[in-house]
């Protein structure tokens, strides 16, 4: 990770772990998540667009123009202004002529505000992946975790970035639903990855932070959080429930109990006899479902 001057607590995804990371946007918009407590210590603002710049060419003073790979932070950069995210695109790719990925996060909410033919002016400028925090395809959960979107607008947002040729790093997590709505979480959301065939699903477990909204209903008993097997549990519903696609799953992350990986085109059946041998194991070969959390 590469990271010139930031505001804030630096979050960005594992597989940007060797990119050049510009804070374009400051904290998020929505920033409602009753799970989330990353961007609670910043109001969201857009730096200008000079900021950007003169960022972006101090780190060619340092690192050379032989750099392939920015992630634009913070949270749902994608809602930026067009013509703005073109003229950073373009002015990184004419300081970094090798550069093969450009990346950021971006929400269904403010992905839906673009056109198909906005985002693919963006790939053309060098837009190469959006991670997207679906966390959920299941209306209810949605709801309740304050999203912001329903299941059938997260569709229509997937849809967009593929159909602009931008590849699409989805996120699940496994346990958001609690007990309650264990199975429609799991289902629903294996509903939505099938309509829209992203490029990556990537596993995160649900360990309720302190200072959010989810962590104090998780202390009142009103939400039950799974133990490992019932979140293995959980994984196996919507891995058996997504179709064969070519669509890699990755469960790249420290929260998770178990590391599943593969192609569900190709890897399917062994992904899920990987979580059966998980399952025979007794629930102490595990972390405890509060670490994290407390």
């Amino acid at each position: 990770m590469i990271v010139i001057r930031y505001e804030g607590v630096i979050y960005r995804p594992p597989s940007e772990f060797d990119s050049l990371i510009i804070q374009a946007t400051i904290g998020c918009p929505h920033n409602k998540c009753s799970f989330c407590n990353m961007y609670k210590d910043r109001k969201f603002k857009i730096r200008s667009i000079n900021h950007i710049k003169k960022d972006l060419e101090y780190a060619k003073d340092i690192y050379g123009e032989e750099l392939e790979k920015i992630f634009f932070s913070d949270g749902n950069t994608i809602l930026m202004k067009t013509k703005d995210l073109l003229d950073i695109l373009s002015y990184a790719k004419s300081l970094f002529p090798n550069l093969k990925r450009a990346t950021m996060y971006g929400s269904a909410q403010y992905i839906n505000l673009k056109s198909l033919e906005e985002l693919k002016e963006l790939r053309n400028h060098g837009l190469t992946r959006i991670h997207c925090g679906m966390e959920s395809g299941d209306d209810e959960v949605l709801g309740k975790i304050h999203k912001g979107y329903t299941g059938n607008e997260m569709i229509k947002a997937g849809k967009l970035i593929k159909n602009a040729g931008i590849e699409l790093s989805l996120y699940y997590i496994v346990g958001l639903g609690g007990r309650e709505l264990f199975s429609n979480h799991a289902i629903n959301s294996a509903k939505v990855i099938n309509e829209i065939k992203p490029d990556f699903v990537r596993l995160r477990t649900l360990m309720p932070r302190m200072g959010t909204e989810l962590y104090e209903e998780y202390k009142r008993g009103d939400f039950q959080l799974l133990n490992p097997h019932e979140a293995l549990e959980e994984t196996k519903v919507l891995i058996n429930n997504i179709n064969e696609i070519n669509t890699c799953l990755v469960s790249d992350h420290i929260s998770n109990y178990w590391n599943i990986e593969g192609l569900l085109l190709r890897d399917k059946k062994s992904m899920i006899e990987e979580i059966d041998y998980a399952l025979s194991l007794d629930s102490s070969n595990f972390r405890n479902p509060e670490s994290g959390s407390l």
